[in-house]
This record gives structure tokens, sequence and C-alpha cells, in this order.
């Protein structure tokens, strides 16, 4: 995979697991999961790529996140993930 550039990059995200994290409180929707999203980059220069990123905070699960669009911010090199509902 070829680093994409800082900036703000429109995504799908194609597939979603979720690993427990230990000693986390898992009562708070949202919160004790890591999330590994697979997108692929709908629009731009960089269409039809596929990227993989960490993330947590995010409401659902694997099969609430799997379709979903998604906005995928990169400044720094730090990608930042959120989806659009």
């Amino acid at each position: 995979m070829s680093l994409l550039p800082d900036g703000e990059h429109d995504a799908f995200v194609i597939d979603a697991t979720a690993h427990t994290v230990a000693g986390a409180d898992t009562t708070v929707e949202g919160s004790g999961r890591l999330w590994v999203l697979e997108l692929t980059i709908v629009s731009g220069p960089h269409k039809g790529e596929v990227v993989t990123v960490h993330a947590s905070q995010l409401d659902g699960d694997e099969f609430d996140l799997m379709g979903m669009p998604a906005s995928l911010t990169v400044i720094d090199g730090n990608p930042t993930v959120r989806i659009d509902r």
C-alpha cells in the first residue's frame, strides 16, 4: 500500500473487525474495542486503493460498519476515520 497524502479522502468500509481491549469498560457503547478497518478510496487520484487503518470509539458492530461511507483524514501521515451515517 502506498501512503495517502495529507488531506480528506472519501472512502467506503469494505471490512471491519473489532478486537476487545483488555480491562476496558465495554458497557459504554463504542468503547473497549479497537477496530481494524479496510477502506477503499472512492474518489480522487487514489480511487480504488485499499487501505487498512486502526480506529477506536466507533459505535456499532462489524455488520453495522461494513458498507458505510467514511471520511479518512490524513494529517502529518496520521489517519483519522469518521463513519458518515
